[in-house]
């Protein structure tokens, strides 16, 4: 398997590139349009073909480029069908694994940070890799604060979900910022000062969180309901959020 961890430095979002090293068709997990071309430039240093990209979430800090990507390079757009969008080709569940090549993509509903969020776990061969998009971050996790956020089902969904993992599967976050690149279900339950603490610990400490909206969240929330699109009416639904 290829695998490539991405960064973007304004949302501090990474993006994952996974592929088949035999059929060479690849993956993009959570890409950022402001990326867009950076992520063409590998592809084709790499001689992939993309396949697919892939959201583990509706975003609010950035915008998608899975419209950009399916215009310019064919790829399908999948992500969460819970969701439920018009834009969207292959619908994410639970208990249905996405193929590509020998790359077996096993999606986890992981509500929380939003209703419809889901995680990605992949075996490597050596170990297993969880794409934890936000529901968990290296010493942290989304917020609940915003939309469909709920911190009772984020800690039922991290603790039923991926802490129930063998310790040392890896933790791939959809953020991070402090350049730490992954982690790992034991240390994350041991020393994650949010999710490692006791149920009503953490629902406190989610309950006094605060924190202004993140600053592209007017553009990034209608674009994305369009897979990256902003048309004449996300544009109207944007200057009214």
């Amino acid at each position: 398997m290829i695998f490539k961890q991405l960064f973007e430095e304004v949302s501090c979002s990474y993006t994952y590139l996974l592929a088949c090293s035999v059929t060479r068709e690849a993956v993009l997990i959570d890409p950022v349009l402001d990326t867009f071309e950076r992520d063409l430039n590998l592809l084709a240093e790499l001689n992939l073909s993309l396949r697919y990209s892939l959201e583990t979430h509706l975003h609010a800090d950035h915008l998608t480029s899975a419209s950009a990507l399916k215009t310019r390079l064919g790829s399908k757009i999948a992500a969460p069908a819970l969701e439920k969008l018009r834009c969207v080709d292959i619908g994410m569940r639970e208990g249905e694994v996405l193929q590509i090549g020998s790359v077996l993509i096993h999606p986890l509903h992981t509500p929380g940070h939003t209703a419809n969020h889901h995680a990605y776990m992949v075996d490597n061969g050596t170990q297993l890799m969880v794409f934890s998009g936000d529901a968990l971050l290296i010493d942290g996790c989304g917020r609940t604060d915003l939309a469909t956020g709920d911190a009772q089902s984020l800690y039922n969904s991290v603790w039923e979900k991926i802490f129930s993992l063998p310790d040392e599967t890896l933790i791939y976050p959809g953020h991070d910022y402090e350049q730490r690149h992954v982690s790992s279900v034991a240390q994350e339950k041991q020393r994650n000062p949010r999710l490692g603490k006791s149920e009503a610990e953490f629902l406190e400490i989610m309950q006094n969180f605060k924190s202004p909206p993140p600053l592209q969240m007017a553009k990034a929330i209608p674009a994305n309901l369009s897979c990256g699109k902003l048309g004449n009416e996300n544009l109207k639904t944007a200057i009214s959020i």
